[in-house]
């Protein structure tokens, strides 16, 4: 195992007032905070001595002049200039901020996907493979990787001060998040949200590992778990099989090879069966019906879990057209 080092130990740590810049986008963020505070800094001075100013020259007993005769014709051009440069400085940040917040939230096609999800008072993490964790997350530097947020109960706020990202777990709502670790270590992770009575101990830890090192973790932790498989258990475990894989009477879509496609609806709109389409479908079904079938499959809300939830839409998601065309009674053949 390569060598690393901990910023979780604070007692052996020296104050910080800004946390240690731990990926790739830290430091852009932290540009952006210094050069805001820089200019409030700039700004407070320059207030405050605007006050020192006046209040000494246009004191009680000063002979200064304090009002100019009225001009008809008076020029707004000081006040003109002083607006646009505001605007101007305005317009900068606004564009320096939305910059750095969608880079944030649009991740790279070659990401890998962690499953997140937020529950009281812990964070339950699913990797690629299936390895699950419980308040710490492994992660490699030098690879790009997503993060699939939810909650199971109310809302979270997944946090991770090093990394400079923060985001909310929303019930029902599945947002993106992605960083890329760049120094081996351990860093602190947070629930930034108000969650109920044990929110403090809401917390853990991301161990950021060298690629093989964090390979070696993924052989040792991810046996026998793949999401693909274990949704397959879960498809059938529900029974979603017996309808949907045309084994019954029961008139409902075949979803092999439907991830990605356009779905057309009974109210004539088209949308796209995406993990947010799917995970509806299960939870809401009558929210968007298909077109040519009547709404009479059941909800599963408050029946399966997030992480079930998550399971049964990878194995969905891995379907590819005519998976299922020789299936016989016992299932898929793949």
């Amino acid at each position: 195992m390569s060598h690393s080092v901990s910023y979780l130990q604070d007692a052996d740590q020296p104050f910080r007032f800004i946390p240690v810049q731990a990926s790739t986008g830290a430091h852009d963020v932290d540009l952006l905070a210094y050069v805001l505070f820089g200019l409030c800094v700039v700004l407070a001075f320059v207030v405050a001595g605007l006050i020192a100013w006046f209040g000494i020259r246009y004191r009680a007993g000063s002979t200064v002049k304090r009002f100019a005769p009225v001009s008809e014709h008076r020029a707004h051009w000081i006040e003109a200039i002083f607006a646009l440069v505001l605007l101007a400085v305005f317009l900068v940040f606004f564009y320096w901020g939305g910059r750095l917040m969608v880079d944030l939230y649009r991740p790279p096609a070659d990401a890998m996907t962690i499953h997140v999800v937020g529950k009281q008072w812990m964070w339950k993490l699913e990797h690629p493979n299936g390895a699950r964790e419980i308040n710490t997350l492994h992660v490699p530097t030098g690879r790009n990787v997503r993060l699939d947020i939810t909650s199971q109960d109310v809302i979270h706020s997944f946090y991770v001060p090093a990394f400079r990202i923060k985001h909310d777990a929303v019930p029902g709502l599945h947002t993106t998040l992605w960083f890329k670790a760049t120094q081996t270590g351990e860093y602190r992770m947070f629930c930034a949200e108000y969650c109920g009575t044990n929110h403090s101990r809401m917390r853990g830890k991301v161990v950021v590992m060298a690629p093989a090192d964090y390979a070696d973790w993924l052989d040792a932790n991810g046996h026998d778990q793949n999401p693909v498989r274990l949704g397959r258990e879960l498809f059938r475990t529900y029974g979603c099989s017996g309808c949907h894989m045309g084994r019954s009477a029961v008139h409902a879509p075949k979803l092999a090879g439907i991830y990605g496609r356009s779905i057309a609806l009974a109210d004539g709109r088209t949308v796209v069966a995406d993990q947010a389409y799917i995970r509806d479908s299960i939870l809401q079904p009558k929210k968007q019906v298909a077109a040519g079938f009547a709404p009479i499959m059941p909800s599963f809300a408050g029946r399966i879990s997030e992480s079930e939830l998550q399971q049964i839409i990878a194995y969905i998601r891995s379907l590819k057209p005519g998976d299922w065309a020789t299936a016989g009674e016992g299932g898929d053949t793949r």
